[in-house]
């Protein structure tokens, strides 16, 4: 469902991801670990068109998604069809950027109606079946100030599936939430990871849910995947000495 080949990202002499070769199967929950400016968040804001790449291409569902086909070969994408590929792929942020003078509802129905095509009533039914989906139908009157953090964060997941995304993005969706309220939200994915197959990547320092949910855990250093596999290997039996230091340090800090 998704394809890194050969991506690079720089700013500058600095290199952020270099020479990235990444798949992610129709389906699969993958999670990203790493240090910070290890590009763990950079993958997804490449996915999500929002920050442009130096070398490579990326690929969704077959196609690709940072270039576009003209006179027989792959030129690098304009905005129109960016915005048309872009459709595919849903995100969720760390701060949530619900629209503050919008109920939980009007935030849902908003892109289904204004990007989508689809009409009041229909944005409306599957707005408010996300919403009973993520445990907020009784908020969806509410405005953003009016709930919690992590009732916030439940809503923005409810508006990114209203879009019907075949990849879901979530960039440490609970690291501004605080402690008490993690649950809500990592009980909403571990929910949408058992009951739908969405593709999955999930950018998070939570160690022991990136564990419990994943089906593949990438440990990013240095722009790069330094080691990948499944969950209990990765964090059973690390085999790099990079990965073992990473998580050595994260089980001390907890």
């Amino acid at each position: 469902m998704v394809r890194f080949t050969n991506v690079r990202k720089s700013y500058g002499p600095l290199v952020v991801l270099d020479d990235l070769n990444l798949d992610v199967a129709e389906g699969e929950m993958v999670s990203i670990i790493g240090p910070s400016g290890s590009g763990k968040t950079t993958v997804l804001r490449m996915l999500m068109t929002l920050e442009t790449i130096n070398g490579g291409c990326i690929y969704v569902d077959g196609k690709p998604l940072t270039h576009m086909p003209k006179n027989d070969k792959l030129v690098l994408a304009n905005t129109r069809y960016l915005r048309e590929r872009r459709a595919d792929i849903g995100m969720c942020f760390q701060h949530f950027n619900l629209f503050p003078h919008m109920t939980a509802l009007q935030n849902c129905m908003e892109g289904p109606v204004q990007v989508l095509g689809l009409s009041k009533t229909e944005a409306r039914e599957r707005s408010e079946e996300l919403l009973e989906l993520v445990g907020m139908i009784d908020k969806k009157d509410q405005h953003p100030s009016r709930l919690s953090g992590g009732q916030q964060q439940r809503v923005a997941i409810a508006r990114a599936l209203a879009m019907r995304p075949k990849v879901m993005l979530f960039d440490e969706v609970t690291s501004a939430l605080d402690p008490e309220v993690i649950g809500e939200v990592t009980n909403v994915i571990r929910a949408l990871v058992s009951q739908h197959k969405l593709t999955m990547l999930m950018v998070t320092h939570q160690m022991g849910f990136a564990r419990d949910i994943s089906d593949r855990v990438c440990f990013f250093y240095g722009g790069k995947i330094e080691e990948q596999g499944p969950p209990a290997d990765l964090f059973g039996n690390p085999q790099k000495e990079r990965t073992q230091k990473f998580l050595s340090a994260v089980s001390e800090a907890i």
